[in-house]
């Protein structure tokens, strides 16, 4: 995209979301625990003057938690975000935001009344100025401040207690870096000392909505900041793929010509720095990433560590993982079996959904894959493959969903790892959102997927799906019922044949007698079952 486009873009800056909001970073507000910013429309706290919300404490969720994290009051993320704030906006109908200022996923117009419906594409079937558009949007992002939210560069302990804020600004899209790692980073203990075994976005059931969040937000800021109100992330369907097709200067960036872990200099994504991948260092320090820059986008597709992840998963493995019923099973972490969420995410084989946290199988395959900044965990973002390969594993979620079409029980309400009940709120989100609300189809959440839309019959065989599994598990009895149904119906076609011929073969005189004790006309027969 030429200069002067760019120099465009950046003039219709507008505000951008996500995490700690710039209002809300400072003294008073942690002293009060209250984050209830001014809406601009109004001037009100929560834009309550126009009833689209109101100060209010926040309500926690009391279910008990799984054995996986066996502290308590040592990290900032337990209750989240009850440390930072304990009122914040609760927002009525369809508006949202950390002042109500916005419209829920799926909303539009000036009272939110408007209901929109985006559909997200594959990025190999864009074209050329579409694709080019996007790309040009990933490097806006890189380079335009957030203007709403900051980040913490220290723990609340750090901050004593409120008392010496340690907030610093950050541009948009490593915003949504620093989001991913700060939900999946280790718990400092104090000393040298850390807790590995948590993290608020992976292994465990909120791994598939935390990520839907994550793209609803990140695809919204994009749509800000450009003015490009249907603007969706494009997603690459890595079924079956031989290599890496989007690692071209065209797309993500090719491969470096003497390097082969850097990414060529045709493409802009060579000069982006990475942030937050440094997780030793930050635990030694016992010290938070403070989006410092740490280097260039580090990728080496293919030359993995091939006992590991030998190859890009299949269309197989993805059927198979759709066929599982159970969403979340056992101990809901990484060790579930039969589990969809956790086959889905990789800790379980593709083929037989059991725990083998040796492989890594289909979203894990890609990160392993990729070798390089998105082969690990917390600072993965850092890769704009990211979005790309999260929106397709979105997808299979979503069909996941529409196959099985489960209750909102179907999610675990108590006993999952800390942050991943139903009713938690997401960590660390600023408007505040629980896992629970985005465990439903994506179209009542704004978006949908271009192939989900087409071809027609495979939306009807996915319609079709969870009423033929029923029809599955009940087929023994269908089956017994049919005959019982056929032998009964022998016994009463010999019955009316044997009395048709006893009345043939009987005198007019004795006839009417058959009618004398009851009303052979109203006589029926039924067969119950």
């Amino acid at each position: 995209m030429s200069l002067l486009a760019m120099g465009f873009l950046l003039g219709i800056l507008k505000p951008s979301t996500s995490q700690f909001p710039r209002a809300c970073a400072n003294t008073q507000s942690l002293l009060r625990k209250e984050c209830c910013p001014l809406w601009d429309g109004d001037r009100s706290p929560c834009g309550e003057v126009s009833s689209r919300g109101s100060c209010q404490n926040i309500l926690l969720s009391q279910a008990p938690l799984g054995p996986q994290f066996p502290f308590s009051g040592v990290d900032d993320r337990e209750d989240w975000p009850s440390i930072f704030y304990n009122r914040t906006c609760r927002c009525e109908g369809n508006f949202m935001g950390f002042n109500c200022g916005e419209c829920k996923f799926g909303f539009s117009g000036p009272n939110c009344t408007e209901r929109r419906l985006r559909t997200r594409r594959n990025i190999l079937q864009l074209t050329t100025s579409e694709k080019d558009k996007f790309l040009a949007y990933l490097n806006l992002a890189k380079n335009t401040p957030s203007q709403d939210y900051v980040i913490a560069t220290g723990t609340y302990t750090q901050m004593n207690n409120g008392s010496n804020p340690m907030f610093r600004n950050i541009n948009m899209y490593d915003l949504f870096v620093w989001m991913h790692y700060y939900a999946s980073r280790d718990t400092l203990l104090g000393g040298s000392n850390v807790w590995r075994d948590i993290d608020f976005a992976h292994e465990a059931p909120g791994f598939l909505p935390w990520h839907r969040v994550f793209l609803l937000m990140w695809e919204r800021e994009i749509q800000k900041i450009t003015g490009d109100e249907n603007f969706t992330i494009p997603y690459w369907d890595w079924r079956d793929a031989e290599d890496c097709v989007v690692c071209t200067d065209e797309y993500m960036g090719g491969r470096h010509n003497t390097n082969p872990n850097l990414l060529s200099p045709a493409s802009f994504f060579s000069s982006w720095q990475v942030i937050c991948t440094r997780s030793e260092e930050y635990n030694s320090q016992q010290a938070l990433c403070n989006a410092t820059n740490e280097g260039p986008i580090l990728r080496n597709p293919g030359n993995n560590d091939k006992s590991r992840t030998p190859r890009l998963p299949s269309s197989a493995e993805v059927e198979f993982c759709l066929s599982l019923t159970q969403y979340e099973s056992g101990p809901m972490d990484k060790m579930a079996n039969y589990s969809f969420r956790n086959t889905l995410e990789g800790f379980a084989d593709p083929q037989t959904a059991i725990s083998n946290i040796s492989q890594s199988g289909l979203h894990n395959a890609l990160h392993i894959y990729m070798n390089g900044s998105m082969s690990q965990v917390q600072g993965s973002a850092n890769d704009p493959i990211f979005l790309l390969h999260h929106a397709f594993v979105d997808s299979i979620f979503e069909r996941w969903l529409r196959r099985h079409r489960p209750m909102l029980e179907v999610y675990p309400a108590a006993n999952a790892p800390i942050g991943h009940n139903r009713e938690n709120y997401m960590v660390p989100f600023i408007p505040l959102f629980r896992n629970g609300e985005f465990f439903k189809p994506s179209r009542e959440l704004g978006y949908d997927y271009e192939y989900l839309q087409e071809p027609e019959l495979d939306s009807f065989q996915e319609f079709l799906m969870p009423y033929l599994e029923q029809a599955r598990q009940i087929w023994g009895w269908l089956v017994g019922a049919a005959v019982i149904g056929g032998i009964v119906a022998a016994v009463l076609t010999a019955l009316v044949l044997a009395c048709q011929k006893k009345r043939r073969g009987t005198s007019s005189e004795i006839q009417p007698l058959l009618t004398e004790s009851e009303d052979y006309n109203n006589i029926s027969y039924q067969s119950n079952f």
